[in-house]
């Protein structure tokens, strides 16, 4: 069971404990967050080529061969050595969560856009939150619960907005509910990883989870898919690959070092980065990148969830 982390047979496992350094957290988290934002823009250019199953194997191979071949060389697999049973089933369900989160997403942005698709991806820090103060034991005091109550308003505001410009595309439910199915698994996986931090360095979990993907996901992917991309689809590619090592290390990385429940709250202003993504995007590249449509009531609620990000990671900071 999850909330207590135990099992059947032996003791329960201690804890995660932060180390405290939390201005070191809070610029992790704003880096995962930045490199988040502008993750949606690459995939959609990359999705114009490449179906979501080839798309997400070949982000995780990149990933196991470089993050594999870099641990290797520096002799930390021997890690792995002696994991209890506990700790290996909570690795594969990491894995087989996280698994869940990049195909939902994938499949999800195929049919809505780059800033919904990112809004409703943050209930996964949302839930993560909770998560961090049920079962990690992680206290908001006052502060922190006024600047959530203003993050989740800002989050609804955005929402009804994006709704309301986009209801119309038969396609945007579906889409919608791909996306916010993936935002759940995405929470589970963080919290277990979270806990899995007190036997293994970040690095060592990630390399496990990318490695069981790549291998689940190899039957459905077609490698002759990336022979006849264009420059600009490969460019796309690479920056996908290259976003699933540098986001989720600095992901793991500020769990390390502040709770899980301020790092979960520092990322709802991924919509928001996101929508600057896509302008710029757009700006340089318009036939590749469609603007957004956000309208008065878009932007108040962007707006809020900034000031309730902001407010629920440093209240109560020294």
């Amino acid at each position: 069971m999850l909330p207590s982390l135990s099992f059947d047979r032996g003791k329960p496992m201690a804890l995660h404990q932060v180390s405290g350094r939390w201005r070191l957290g809070l610029l992790l988290a704003l880096l995962t967050a930045a490199l988040w934002a502008t993750l949606p823009v690459a995939l959609k250019i990359a999705l114009v080529a490449v179906d979501p199953w080839t798309l997400t194997w070949f982000r995780f191979l990149f990933a196991v061969l470089a993050l594999g071949g870099w641990l290797a060389w520096r002799g930390k697999l021997a890690a792995f050595r002696g994991l209890s049973r506990k700790h290996w089933l909570l690795l594969m369900l990491a894995a087989v969560m996280l698994i869940g989160n990049y195909v939902l997403y994938l499949f999800g942005l195929h049919f809505t856009t780059p800033a919904n698709a990112q809004l409703l991806i943050q209930l996964a820090p949302l839930l993560m939150a909770v998560g961090g103060v049920v079962i990690f034991r992680e206290r908001f005091g006052g502060g922190q619960w006024l600047g959530l109550a203003i993050l989740l308003a800002g989050l609804c505001l955005f929402f009804r907005d994006q709704l309301g410009q986009l209801a119309a595309n038969p396609d945007y439910i579906f889409g919608s509910l791909l996306v916010v199915i993936g935002a759940v698994v995405w929470a589970i996986y963080a919290l277990i990883q979270k806990q899995l931090l007190q036997r293994l360095g970040s690095a060592l979990i990630l390399l496990f989870i990318y490695f069981v993907a790549t291998l689940a996901l190899w039957p459905l992917a077609t490698p002759s898919q990336l022979t006849g991309l264009q420059t600009t689809q490969w460019i796309a590619l690479i920056y996908c690959a290259l976003n699933t090592l540098g986001a989720y290390g600095a992901f793991a990385e500020a769990l390390a070092h502040w709770e899980a429940s301020r790092v979960s709250l520092v990322l709802a202003v991924t919509p928001l980065l996101t929508l600057l993504s896509v302008e710029i995007a757009h700006h340089f590249a318009p036939d590749l990148v469609q603007p957004e449509v956000v309208g008065l009531l878009g932007l108040i609620g962007a707006a809020m969830v900034v000031g309730g990000s902001a407010l629920t990671s440093l209240l109560g900071r020294k």
